[in-house]
């Protein structure tokens, strides 16, 4: 396990990553320079086979957090969608995760939160004859073995959905379902144009987030995360803000982010103008290309249902997605290895608590940001 920092220049980090498997967008160094700001300590590591090889690696993000029933501050680490390495090579994995948990005793961590792209299904219904379900679940027997549990927190989703791009644009447009493609030629013919933005857009893009947030009631960030995220990614190249108007009138927009082979759709904002001529239709369209322009694999869609029916929170989103013609992707979750299990334990009693607190408060903020 070797700091990044000390053998090469910081610029070199996404070039190591780029290309090693379960790339994510949530391990670049330009996601560790946003949370920085947010009091988390991000530092880079990586793994060598004997040839010298960098074959494993890891942003870790470190933060001291305060709880008012415990009279200290606790330490804790989170790997967002890592660490990063082939996790069918039994022996590269444990010397990844024995060295991460060796590197959390010496800090005095509280607990450790891995969130490995580690795929047991494809498809709303799992397979356990699948390699990738044995393969997954000899990692979570191995896992639970060593100690670590399931975590109750759950930071990123736990599924996903992906479009596949290495087929044309007319296999991809008969992929989807006839409505899907009946809603993307109408925005056409309505008179829904998409263009890239830039940063300038970006203050636009935020006031219709918040907007959505709330008509579709969920809770988002402060203004000024998004700001810092979009600013930085856009500003880095790889972020592209997609703006759907209509007669000049901006109603819809999203970020399309795009890493290694891989493109994400982490954020999307509507108005309440001018929705019956389908504008995200043509975007989801639009993003697809670009992503085929960058070079893409795949296409993230960020987030499917834990469970497959209509009383799933993700279900009227999810029903969207299904219409592009994407695929389930079913992932074991964020595990947590506790050092102290009994502050753990209580920990875990407080934060539900917690959240549900700020949340309250952030929902009374959003409206005031509103009026």
């Amino acid at each position: 396990m070797i700091k990044q920092s000390e053998i090469l220049n910081k610029s070199k980090w996404n070039v190591i990553i780029k290309d090693l498997p379960g790339v994510s967008i949530l391990q670049t160094w330009e996601w560790g320079e946003v949370k920085s700001k947010y009091g988390w300590r991000p530092e880079q590591y990586i793994w060598r086979d004997q040839s010298g090889k960098i074959n494993a690696a890891a942003l870790i993000l470190i933060k001291e957090i305060s709880v008012p029933v415990i009279s200290k501050k606790l330490r804790t680490i989170y790997i967002p969608q890592g660490p990063l390495l082939d996790w069918s090579n039994a022996s590269l994995r444990g010397k990844v995760l024995d060295d991460i948990r060796e590197f959390a005793q010496d800090m005095d961590v509280l607990f450790i939160k891995i969130d490995p792209e580690i795929i047991y299904g494809i498809g709303e219904q799992i397979d356990n004859t699948d390699s990738k379900f044995l393969l997954a679940q000899e990692i979570i027997d191995k896992l639970r073995k060593e100690g670590w549990l399931f975590s109750p927190q759950q930071i990123q989703f736990k599924n996903t959905a992906w479009i596949r791009l290495e087929k044309s644009e007319n296999e991809l447009l008969a992929a989807m379902k006839q409505k899907t493609r009946y809603n993307i030629r109408l925005a056409g013919r309505k008179g829904v144009r998409i263009r890239e933005g830039g940063i300038d857009d970006i203050d636009r893009l935020y006031q219709i987030y918040l907007e959505t947030s709330i008509r579709d009631g969920f809770i988002i960030r402060s203004k000024e995360y998004y700001m810092d995220v979009w600013y930085k990614f856009i500003k880095a190249k790889m972020a592209v803000p997609l703006i759907a108007e209509v007669d000049e009138e901006v109603v819809a927009g999203l970020l399309l982010f795009h890493f290694g082979n891989r493109s994400w759709y982490l954020y999307g904002m509507s108005t309440g103008k001018h929705r019956e001529k389908m504008p995200n239709y043509l975007l989801q369209w639009e993003a697809i290309k670009l992503s085929k322009k960058f070079g893409s694999k795949i296409y993230d869609l960020w987030g499917a249902p834990d469970n497959f029916d209509n009383q799933d929170r993700m279900w009227g989103v999810y029903r969207f997605k299904q219409g592009l013609g994407c695929e389930v992707i079913q992932r074991i979750g964020a595990y947590d290895y506790p050092l102290n299990k009994i502050t753990y334990k209580i920990l875990n009693i407080f934060i539900p608590r917690f959240l549900s607190v700020t949340r309250k408060i952030r929902k009374v903020q959003q409206l005031q940001e509103l009026e």
